[in-house]
């Protein structure tokens, strides 16, 4: 076996509480997260922001409480926005110390407390509507998909307050699910529609130690897709019928392609289905590939990653081409101006990809962590902290998204919350947790996969060392590695990410330049490194063509453009519309030029064109001889993450080359 396999010689993230965001970028997202976000989704949470869709979620665990009466209102899944919110509140104590924000948090905590029910289980709509109806609809009703993510936001608040009620509550959550399900006769076989648990399943282990934890993860993953389809059996139990469509008898049974059902994870090859689910799956996968030295769960994971980034992800790291399920189509098909490409997706693609890059250090796994949270996750969210977008389009008509039925999904501005509020919370819960993905780190080794500024505490060869990571990006190439204090003496390593994005990268080691042993996409340095010692980096950030593979029909005749990390996209506020009349020349120089606009960034511009209709063009015909009028324009691009954060209007990433 390849020791790049074994459990031995796979990393681990470093603790959040050891590791201090500094990053003039990156710390502004986490301000935000902590000063706005963190109380505006409260408000939200309680109904109290106006013109915004209802949550009715904390009114939700006040019925089931008995504080209140009424009925169930909301989502199936409605609870797990305030766990998403209170797991981010975890990591921001972990960063932090709030005593206001600890105190409303445990006020929460009390509330689930006192919502739970005698035997563990805990879930507003089935304590107050249906409670003869537990674990009878796993295919619609996401009752271990809510429970997983109480139990991440338990091991969250565990770990960033050392308090133990919420991961009490989630503890016995666990065990009557692991009561409920299993191989046992007198157990139901089966698995939930939407995958979360599982990977939740392996935090609990990891923070408890109890082995039960990992082997209904490893049941509930190994479980699924086995012949008779479990959802199948179900259905026909219940009459044939779906949670969606009450009282309605269906022809056909659930898909199970849908549900990353269609046969046994271990044989799958191809991302299929709603895509928040697959990548929460994989994850999982990749847990108990690392914890079991699973070899066969990693191929599996080998070859789902090799698809789903090769075939069936688009340019900013966003992925689901279709608002029909949410979910993959086939490979190559891309659409620009339809595509789904929830928020909730692409966290789900960084926390898969922070897996694999524990089992093994490829480039290609942190490239993408990259290119999802610089370009998609941050997009998800607007400037002020108060305005989300679910879906992330890769071109924006306004007029379409308003007049075409078949674009409704696509949103022109950010919303203020969302009926289903997934991505809202769940971006939030990635931003303020960024410290666990910069680094993974074994006995001898440091990773650095992300060039977030920071000062982490940590042990390497059995010495105490700090290290200080500055960086510039994602604006400028300059970053350095410095052991700003190290005790004892003994030899370990650094390995930095070589970013795919930089062909031209230059090392150098206190001062000198230095040629590095090169692999998988990461520089080596190995020495006995003392206080003081120094690794600067310089990127290349030259702005670059972003050219799709020839079967992306979508993308035919058309480029992208990039600079660093960042994917680039048109807006009409710069460039006027219709944005779909503008092509760039082949051999047009590209510029950057920083500007104040958007608080600060580097724009791209370059010499275009503009095709226009002859003569007056409200009276031109809708078809006609003879061509286009071409006349010369600049083009101006900023990030792709920044966009809609100014006036109204149409917006596009890849543009026609000339």
């Amino acid at each position: 076996m390849n020791t790049t396999n074994n459990r031995s010689a796979a990393s681990r993230p470093v603790d959040l509480k050891n590791i201090k965001i500094s990053d003039r970028y990156w710390q502004s997202y986490v301000d935000l997260v902590n000063n706005t976000i963190l109380p505006y989704q409260w408000e939200a949470l309680n109904d109290r922001v106006p013109d915004a869709e209802p949550s009715y979620c904390i009114r939700n665990f006040r019925i089931a409480a008995r504080l209140e009466t009424g009925d169930f209102s909301g989502f199936v899944f409605q609870d797990t926005d305030l766990y998403k919110w209170l797991e981010a509140v975890g990591y921001s104590l972990a960063n932090k110390p709030n005593g206001d924000l600890e105190k409303l948090a445990d006020e929460a905590v009390e509330l689930l407390a006192s919502a739970q029910l005698e035997d563990g289980y805990l879930n507003t709509y089935f304590t107050i509507r249906n409670p003869q109806q537990r674990w009878t609809n796993l295919t619609d009703c996401h009752e271990m998909y809510s429970a997983g993510h109480l139990i991440e936001a338990a091991v969250a608040y565990y770990h960033g307050t050392g308090k133990t009620k919420l991961l009490d509550v989630a503890r016995r959550v666990a065990d009557h699910i692991d009561l409920r399900f299993g191989p046992g006769t007198d157990q139901i076989q089966g698995y939930d529609g939407h995958q979360e648990i599982e990977l939740a399943l392996v935090k609990l282990y990891e923070a408890t130690g109890e082995p039960r934890y990992l082997n209904l993860a490893c049941f509930l993953i190994d479980e699924r897709g086995k012949e008779p389809y479990f959802f199948h059996q179900e259905w026909e139990a219940r009459g044939r019928t779906s949670y969606w469509n009450p009282g309605v008898v269906q022809s056909k049974p659930p898909a199970p392609e849908y549900h990353q059902a269609h046969k046994p994870v271990r044989e799958q090859a191809e991302a299929v289905g709603h895509a928040v689910r697959a990548v929460y799956m994989y994850t999982a996968m990749a847990d108990l590939a690392l914890h079991n030295n699973d070899t066969e769960l990693l191929e599996a994971c080998r070859r789902l990653w090799s698809n789903m980034v090769d075939k069936q992800m688009y340019v900013t790291g966003s992925i689901g081409s279709t608002h029909h399920g949410e979910a993959f189509t086939f490979d190559y098909d891309l659409p620009n101006d339809t595509n789904y490409s929830e928020t909730c997706a692409s966290i789900g693609m960084i926390f898969f990809a922070r897996r694999m890059l524990q089992i093994e250090p490829k480039g290609e796994y942190a490239d993408v962590m990259e290119r999802s949270l610089y370009n998609t996750v941050t997009a998800g969210i607007g400037l002020d902290g108060k305005h989300y977008f679910y879906v992330n389009p890769m071109e924006v008509w306004p007029a379409a998204s308003s007049g075409n039925p078949g674009k409704h999904h696509i949103k022109a501005t950010r919303q203020k919350w969302y009926g289903c509020a997934c991505c809202p919370p769940n971006a939030a819960r990635l931003l303020v947790s960024a410290g666990q993905y910069v680094y993974t780190t074994n006995s001898d080794t440091l990773y650095t996969h992300l060039y977030i500024g920071n000062e982490t505490d940590l042990e390497l060869s059995g010495r105490n060392v700090r290290i200080r990571l500055e960086s510039g990006l994602p604006w400028n190439g300059n970053a350095s590695l410095e052991i700003a204090n190290a005790d004892g003496s003994g030899s370990f390593t650094l390995a930095l990410r070589v970013p795919s994005w930089s062909p031209a990268t230059v090392f150098r080691v206190n001062g000198a330049q230095r040629e590095p042993i090169i692999r998988d996409g990461y520089a080596y340095f190995t020495g006995d490194w003392r206080s003081g010692d120094r690794i600067d980096v310089q990127f290349d950030m030259t702005p670059r063509r972003i050219y799709a593979h020839p079967q992306v029909r979508a993308n035919a005749g058309r480029v992208a453009l990039q600079r660093g990390p960042f994917v680039y996209c048109f807006e009409e506020t710069d460039n006027g519309s219709p944005l779909a009349s503008l092509a760039l020349p082949e051999n047009a120089e590209l510029t950057s030029a920083w500007e104040e606009t958007l608080g600060g960034i580097f724009v791209i511009e370059a010499e275009g064109v503009r095709t226009e209709a002859p003569g007056e063009e409200s009276a031109a015909p809708l078809y006609r001889t003879s061509p286009p009028v071409r006349t010369p324009t600049r083009l101006r691009a900023v990030p792709y993450t920044m966009w809609g954060n100014r006036e109204h209007g149409e917006m596009q990433v890849w543009i026609r080359e000339d």
